[in-house]
């Protein structure tokens, strides 16, 4: 009996533990289940989020296209429209990029003439009397005169009025080449030698 006492009991152990073990197996693989849901729940939330984090962003995603209704855009048209914008950004960037260096190089001319300009005026206030009355209004008319018809020709030849943005383009291009200090400089000497030998 004693022994059958003990048999039942140990029998009663194995079982007992038994039981406890499969419990904890079974409360461990829930428990890796539901971290794992947990994470791809976050996984899908974090995508979800990226998403419309671009439909906000982008404005294009904004627009109602009228194709598919009122609907909710797809992610591969949120993807094409998110690329097609920074497409288009890029472009914009490297247009604005060139702008910028026009106008660079506009403002450089304009600080050689500004430069000249204020040395002209410094020696006509230095010497105000030197070389007063010994050039005839005549002569200072022709020079005039020879200096605009060279400007003119250039700029009839350079300037498209196609268009207001590329008469703006060509009137740039043209007053950085043509206008500049040496430029008129070189087109006031040629027209003096020019006078020089008409009138002797």
């Amino acid at each position: 009996v004693d022994a059958a006492y003990s048999d039942n009991g140990l029998d009663s152990d194995d079982e007992d533990s038994d039981y406890h073990q499969e419990t904890y197996k079974e409360s461990y693989k829930d428990r890796r289940r539901r971290a794992h849901t947990q994470a791809e729940r976050k996984r899908r939330d974090a995508i979800k989020k990226g998403y419309d984090d671009l439909q906000a962003i982008v404005p294009t995603c904004e627009q109602q296209d009228f194709s598919i209704g009122s609907q909710k855009l797809s992610k591969a048209i949120v993807l094409q429209k998110t690329i097609d914008y920074i497409q288009f950004l890029h472009k914009e960037k490297k247009k604005q990029e060139e702008e910028v260096s026009t106008l660079r190089k506009d403002v450089m001319a304009l600080k050689i003439m500004k430069v000249n300009y204020e040395q002209i005026v410094k020696a006509h206030q230095d010497n105000p009397n030197e070389g007063k009355d010994q050039v005839s209004d005549e002569v200072k008319f022709n020079v005039f005169q020879g200096l605009m018809d060279s400007l003119f020709q250039s700029f009839n030849a350079s300037i498209s009025v196609t268009s207001f943005q590329e008469l703006s383009a060509c009137v740039f291009s043209w007053i950085e080449e043509h206008c500049k200090p040496q430029a008129l400089r070189d087109i006031v000497i040629g027209v003096l030698h020019q006078l020089k030998t008409q009138l002797y």
